[in-house]
């Protein structure tokens, strides 16, 4: 197995966050690393989201969580490998919402591609997180 996650805070409410989180389709008006997103039926577990991200051919990862204003989770089936993307949160005492983005990386191949390929991946959740925040907050 092989894991990431990156972990901010924000004034912005638990409802807002996933109003963003949500809208799947508009992910690429404020996610830089992908050109669009494009959920296939409705919002709920086992639907499809079909993603580019950016200069690479298009993705298709399922809805494997969709817990109101808690968690929203997808994962895709990569070569002997499942990578499960994730948002986490959690409201804060004071107001506001803790937010935690995670990749899991699990299966067989897991061992072998994770090192090279997880941070790769992940080298932008950073940048995604704070214009996640940005779009709640607004």
């Amino acid at each position: 197995m092989w894991a990431y996650e990156h972990t901010a805070e924000t004034a912005a409410s638990p409802e807002a966050v996933w109003r963003v989180l949500r809208d799947l389709d508009a992910w690429g008006n404020w996610d830089s690393s992908l050109e669009w997103v494009r959920l296939q039926g409705p919002f709920q577990v086992g639907s499809e989201v079909v993603m580019k991200p950016t200069g690479q051919d298009p993705v298709t990862s399922v809805i494997v969580e969709a817990t109101e204003n808690r968690v929203y989770a997808d994962q895709t089936s990569l070569d002997g490998a499942t990578l499960r993307f994730s948002h986490t949160l959690e409201p804060l005492g004071a107001g506001g919402t803790r937010v935690t983005h995670r990749l899991e990386i699990t299966g067989p191949a897991a061992d072998q591609i994770g090192p090279e390929l997880g941070p790769a991946i992940t080298e932008d959740f950073p940048e995604a997180m704070d214009a996640l925040l940005a779009r709640a907050a607004s």
